[in-house]
């Protein structure tokens, strides 16, 4: 497991506990629970406080969004693990210039395989692909994109 999909791991299960307790614990005193239940020695560069504080802070704006990409589930009524993971994938899309679109999705998918139902994968890759649709491209991704093109540029003139 790659550092930052066990960052993620536990940013998940911060959520999880913080929503599951109606937002009224401490969400750092979670976070530290957690890391220290699951990965005392893991250093992160704290990723995990960024990642949990990023989804606590915009919260508000995640949560319509999710609203707004899944109008058949009211959010008190999508499971406790899928709203979270969705509440993660969309920071990471919406808030974190320095994560490629891509990789935000994967790894939310990764999650909801791993912690939610038989469905959740596809039901986040659902509404995390309308999120993505709505936004447009990311500049990390299009600068990503260039840099392929002249990879393979350069390739060519090497033939």
């Amino acid at each position: 497991m790659s550092n930052r999909h066990l960052a993620r791991t536990i940013a998940v299960q911060t959520l999880y506990q913080w929503d599951f307790n109606d937002k009224e614990r401490d969400i750092k005193e979670i976070m530290d629970d957690v890391k220290n239940s699951f990965a005392p020695e893991f250093d992160d560069g704290k990723f995990i406080e960024r990642l949990v504080e990023g989804v606590v802070n915009n919260n508000k704006e995640i949560d319509k969004l999710i609203t707004k990409f899944a109008p058949e589930w009211p959010l008190d009524q999508i499971t406790i693990v899928d709203r979270n993971i969705l509440r993660l994938g969309t920071y990471e899309l919406r808030f974190e210039e320095s994560i490629p679109a891509k990789v935000a999705i994967n790894e939310s998918i990764e999650l909801a395989k791993t912690f939610g139902g038989e469905s959740s994968g596809k039901f986040v890759n659902g509404v995390l692909g309308a999120v993505y649709k709505d936004m447009g491209e990311k500049e990390i991704d299009k600068k990503t994109e260039e840099k392929k093109k002249e990879k393979t540029k350069e390739k060519e003139k090497e033939k």
